[in-house]
């Protein structure tokens, strides 16, 4: 049999055409499908009682003991199953990190899918094998619901697509109309591992609903209008070319005492809040805690009940004036010397050789700082080959990262800090919270000073995102 695969997963959904599908592949020797095995509401099919000797209870108790057994239990061919989006997803990591277990997608057009799925709900036929026995029905198309309906299936193949992405797997995708080609079938069962070839299909399933969509809905004015509300092609969304971020776990800071964690995102307020977070416990900057590995951050978490967590936004103006200022216009520490030479050189930034010193004016500056937005634009947009640093990636895309491992409780914008942290502080017990202090953005000139429409217009264009997710205004 195959030397590939020890086992195989048919990846679908409820009306794609999976019992037709799997009708083929037992019909194959060597290949046996078992259903939905992982269904939370049985085992197999709707009456079984067990699957390869285990109970539904003792999946449920150990969902890998299954599937262990189904790599094991067909010596002279492999086992496979039925996944559908809501089955136990505690199985889902094993399935899809293992290249040894084949991985079938089959898709079906959503609106079909919903339809059939209306009918077989309104009829209660979920299979047909005499066409006699047929049950027919009209339904309403509800806009909510399927928005709901193509909402889960989108995010459920996008969340297969990135784990064969990052695992360098590939997938034997079928559509619901390759259903019906033999050729596609066989060639299913030979990259399976199959030795036998079909000549013709099973053909005990019947197709149950075959009339056009227009004279299965009821209402089918009202869902060709709702369709085309629908962005299908998302023509709305903000545009990302970043890389995924991790979560910056070793730059998480805790509070000495206050069970307060901080999440900074660079280029932030960071010396403000830092400067809080020891007035709060009356403590030097040593006594906060740092240095956190994803391990000791939930231990650190399970001896604090009731802990919170937070993130300072700010501005992406002010965010970006600050990373020009501190991290590429100056020489000093903390500077990026490597990225601001090439910027010098390949991006033509005006920019002084060394440290800017008195012949640096305010025009000088503007104009620096106007040629560091553009930049920004093509880096963030995948441009460049510049690194995207964490000093001036979008604030979407860093809390994005944070989100692998554990989200803020709050996010705070800097305006904002004078109400909402020491509000945060007394949620955790602190009796006297002192207010945060503003802390000047080290620069030759202040954003203030440069301000104007093309600046604003310019990090805009830059940080489409952040402007669009967080509802930014104008900085003035």
């Amino acid at each position: 049999m195959s030397d590939r695969f020890d086992c195989f997963v048919v990846f679908a959904e409820m009306r794609t055409g999976s019992n037709f599908l799997e009708a083929n592949i037992n019909a194959f020797d060597g290949l046996t499908c078992l259903g939905e095995v992982f269904n939370p509401h049985f085992i197999g099919y709707p009456n079984s009682e067990e699957v390869l000797g285990i109970t539904q209870d003792e999946r449920d108790r150990d969902p890998e003991r299954l599937l262990a057994r189904i790599r094991q239990a067909m010596p002279d061919g492999i086992g496979g199953f039925r996944f559908f989006h809501d089955h136990d997803a505690r199985i889902l990591p094993a399935v899809l990190e293992d290249p040894r277990c084949a991985k079938i997608i089959l898709t079906r057009n959503p609106v079909d899918s919903y339809v059939s799925w209306k009918i077989a709900q309104a009829t209660g036929q979920w299979k047909l094998t005499n066409v006699r026995k047929r049950k027919d029905a009209r339904v309403r198309f509800d806009a909510r619901e399927f928005e709901a309906h193509l909402g889960a299936l989108q995010d459920f193949q996008v969340t297969l697509m990135n784990a064969l992405q990052v695992s360098g797997q590939t997938a034997f995708y079928v559509a619901y109309e390759d259903l019906q080609d033999v050729q596609v079938m066989n060639g299913l069962a030979r990259w399976l591992g199959a030795r036998s070839q079909l000549d013709s299909l099973n053909t005990a399933l019947k197709r149950q609903n075959p009339e056009p969509v227009s004279e299965k809905v009821a209402n089918f004015e009202e869902m060709e209008r709702a369709l085309a509300r629908l962005d299908r092609f998302n023509l709305g969304r903000t545009p990302t070319f970043e890389p995924r971020r991790g979560p910056a776990v070793p730059g998480y800071v805790a509070a000495a005492k206050t069970p307060l964690l901080y999440m900074p995102i660079r280029s932030g307020p960071e010396a403000a809040v830092l400067d809080w977070l020891r007035a709060l416990d009356g403590v030097e900057d040593d006594a906060l805690l740092r240095d956190f590995s994803q391990k000791s951050l939930r231990q650190w978490k399970r001896a604090r009940p009731g802990h919170r967590s937070f993130t300072v936004l700010r501005h992406p103006l002010a965010r970006a004036h600050d990373a020009f200022c501190n991290r590429i216009l100056t020489t000093g520490p903390g500077s990026y010397r490597g990225i601001r030479n090439t910027l010098r050189r390949a991006h033509n930034l005006p920019i002084p050789e060394g440290e800017p010193g008195a012949d640096y004016t305010l025009e000088a500056h503007r104009e620096a700082f106007t040629a560091f937005l553009g930049f920004l634009r093509a880096n963030l947009s995948g441009q460049t080959a510049v690194r995207i640093d964490g000093h001036w990636a979008s604030q979407a895309q860093v809390i994005q990262g944070m989100s692998e491992l554990t989200l803020p409780d709050m996010i705070v914008r800097e305006d904002e800090m004078a109400s909402y942290l020491p509000a945060l502080a007394v949620q955790v017990g602190h009796d006297a919270p002192p207010d945060p202090v503003h802390v000047p953005v080290r620069a030759p000139f202040g954003l203030a000073q440069i301000y104007d429409d093309e600046l604003e217009r310019l990090a805009r264009e830059a940080y489409q995102r952040d402007y669009v997710m967080f509802g930014f205004d104008d900085w003035m």
